[in-house]
């Protein structure tokens, strides 16, 4: 693990995020859905319910842990992106859900990695 600046950590991370999220049988949909003034960070389901997960990827805990980092706002953002996602495609689900995967490096290429379920309910 060397990514050189925060956007290739970020989607290092992300890439992480989404092995384990695999992994806990989630079937990723898209990665960094853009929408003009933000992204969602992976679309994925899990049985019939469409997730919209925001990772957060931190080196040392100078800034915190990386789920203090989500904030109400960053959740109403998130709510409003997945808003204009669930808007333009033409699929239906039983449910939407927002999840938030955490990771922290505490080694070169060693990790901890937590997910948290349903973080705006």
């Amino acid at each position: 693990m060397n990514p050189k600046n925060n956007i290739s950590f970020g989607s290092y991370g992300e890439k992480i995020a989404s092995q384990y999220l695999t992994n806990k049988g989630y079937d990723i949909l898209e990665r960094n859905f853009k929408k003009r003034y933000g992204d969602i960070d992976i679309i994925a389901k899990e049985n019939e319910v469409l997730v919209f997960i925001e990772v957060k990827t931190r080196r040392n805990l100078s800034f915190g842990y990386p789920e203090e980092s989500i904030t109400p706002r960053k959740v109403r953002s998130i709510e409003k992106y997945a808003e204009y996602y669930l808007n333009k495609s033409n699929h239906s689900y039983s449910a939407i859900r927002i999840d938030m995967v955490s990771i922290l490096f505490v080694g070169k290429d060693r990790f901890k990695i937590k997910l948290y379920k349903n973080i705006s309910g």
